[in-house]
């Protein structure tokens, strides 16, 4: 009894060496270089981020404006790449006209001076309205950029031809795979070089079309990215990859970071090579929302030397604490 007990104890501390010696970061080859830096809508007006709900008017709860730059504009991604950003995150909407508009709101009556669902015009009438009509700081006393937005909401491809080779992340709004359809065809149109550097993400429907039909695009769900992670921190151990965190963009609540086998390097390790690009948010407490990585203070809380993605709110603020230079 007492020599199989013992061999069972042996086994037992070799099974718990194997996965210790699999999952330890210690050692795990470190990826030398600075963080990737995801700017989030652009340079942007923050709001008060509490008890966001989906149909929340951020505008009508700014904070007090640092700069003039409007969210989802050409002028706000170039302050963005300028400001040290490797990529930017867009929003888009299809039109009625076939294009799709890039903007945040499903409708246009909080931002703009317009009314309805985004979607349901067409891009000759939203290129006419004003996106900062909406902003206010003070309970709607001023609008600091009311008249100074007409005609700055850009289509889709006004994007890419400002930016031919820049990194962008396209949030696909709705739930609607006809969405994804369509915009897998504008993808599709371009060369592969360029296809590469960009990632979609969004509603369940509509990604998974646009992971079937462009396979060589990185996208990432609201489904997917609970499966990915539950998954890993489940079998991660294991040295196994789920489905869902293959060729995708991963996205890491930073309080959800320590319980992935292998955080940070050998955790990233396995990410690249399933093709796939990480990046930390905010602490995720529940709800709809999760913040960015956007104060010195969640910043520190990132490993040292970490080198994976960094999704942001603040991308000067988070830029000079990396020592990203300016393009």
């Amino acid at each position: 009894m007492g020599r199989k007990l013992g061999f069972a104890t042996a086994a037992m501390i070799a099974a718990a060496a194997g996965v210790y010696i699999n999952n330890t970061n210690l050692l795990a080859t470190h990826r030398d270089g600075k963080p990737v830096l995801l700017a989030h809508r652009g340079k942007a007006q923050r709001f008060d981020e509490r008890e966001l709900k989906n149909d929340t008017c951020t505008a009508a709860r700014m904070l007090p404006a640092t700069h003039d730059y409007l969210e989802n504009t050409i002028r706000s991604m170039r302050a963005s790449f300028e400001a040290g950003a490797n990529l930017v995150e867009l929003d888009v909407h299809p039109t009625t006209d076939g294009e799709f508009a890039v903007f945040h709101d499903w409708t246009l009556d909080c931002r703009t001076d317009g009314h309805g669902v985004t979607r349901e015009q067409p891009m000759a009438k939203l290129k006419m309205l004003d996106i900062g009509y909406g902003y206010t700081a003070d309970g709607g006393k001023t609008f600091p950029f009311r008249g100074k937005g007409i005609g700055m909401m850009p289509t889709l491809s006004d994007v890419f031809a400002a930016f031919p080779d820049r990194r962008l992340l396209i949030n696909v709004k709705s739930r609607d795979a006809n969405e994804g359809e369509k915009l897998a065809a504008v993808l599709n149109a371009l060369p592969a070089e360029r296809r590469r550097m960009i990632m979609v993400y969004g509603g369940d429907e509509p990604i998974e079309m646009v992971r079937r039909l462009i396979p060589d695009v990185r996208t990432i769900s609201r489904g997917a990215i609970r499966s990915c992670l539950t998954r890993y921190i489940g079998y991660g151990w294991s040295g196994l990859v789920p489905a869902a965190c293959r060729n995708a963009m991963v996205l890491v609540p930073i309080n959800v970071a320590p319980w992935l086998w292998g955080w940070p390097d050998r955790f990233l390790n396995r990410m690249d090579d399933a093709n796939s690009a990480v990046f930390v948010l905010g602490p995720y407490n529940g709800g709809e929302f999760s913040t960015g990585i956007d104060t010195p203070e969640l910043f520190g809380r990132l490993p040292q030397g970490y080198s994976g993605g960094i999704w942001t709110n603040e991308i000067e603020t988070i830029a000079e604490i990396t020592g990203k230079t300016k393009d």
